[in-house]
């Protein structure tokens, strides 16, 4: 199955340099190209794509803004994966709080890009390493009592959503912990319903305001 990916970015030089990187991707196709926020809300409504990669700071609609609209447009059926120089708390918590369900700096490799872009399609949360270094921070900040008890999770069930919110995927988290990917996905189906979440992205913003994971 090919993806197909809709570029947001306001800058000319960089934009046409990921766009012509995107084309010669297998499993990839460039479904289109946006300078601004409100032109890749429109873009995305006619085209469809699987994945949008956003930048933030963009004329007319910033890409928070657009990611909102994108997400309550079209809800899970576009996975919105932030492309961005900015890494202050402030744009993450926004991008994330949106509905992005990735983010990535703009220092990432190639391979890790391509990466994140299948990981995002699939539903996962692709984070660069600072980004996640970030998430796990708050988390252990959130608070001083434990709720996980009075949640039901595993100290497994633990592991895995710290994993998690450090961006890792599925297959990642099964080769720190030693784990089959099969067993992987069961542990997150269960810390899930334990949280009341649909996705990843919900279960680490969740995870931040309970304070569940120790960093």
């Amino acid at each position: 199955m090919t993806l197909r990916v809709l570029l947001a970015d306001d800058q000319p030089l960089f934009r046409e340099g990921l766009a012509a990187l995107l084309r010669t991707c297998e499993g990839l196709e460039l479904a289109g190209v946006a300078e601004d926020g409100d032109e890749a809300v429109a873009l995305t409504a006619r085209l469809r794509p699987d994945v949008v990669l956003m930048d933030l700071r963009m004329p007319r609609a910033s890409g928070i803004t657009a990611t909102r609209r994108i997400r309550e447009a079209h809800g899970a059926d576009v996975r919105v994966l932030v492309l961005t120089t900015f890494e202050d708390d402030a744009s993450i918590r926004r991008a994330l709080d949106a509905g992005a369900v990735g983010y990535l700096l703009k220092d990432v490799t190639r391979a890790r890009l391509i990466d994140a872009i299948f990981a995002a399609a699939r539903g996962e949360a692709p984070l660069s390493d600072r980004v996640g270094a970030k998430l796990v921070r708050w988390v252990g900040g959130a608070g001083h009592e434990d709720p996980a008890a009075a949640l039901g999770l595993s100290p497994r069930e633990r592991e895995v959503l710290e994993c998690l919110c450090r961006g890792r995927s599925n297959k990642e988290i099964a080769a720190q912990l030693g784990l089959s990917d099969g067993t992987v996905k069961n542990h997150l189906t269960r810390v899930f319903e334990k949280l009341g979440v649909e996705d990843r992205t919900q279960a680490a913003l969740r995870a931040v305001e309970l304070g569940l994971v120790t960093p």
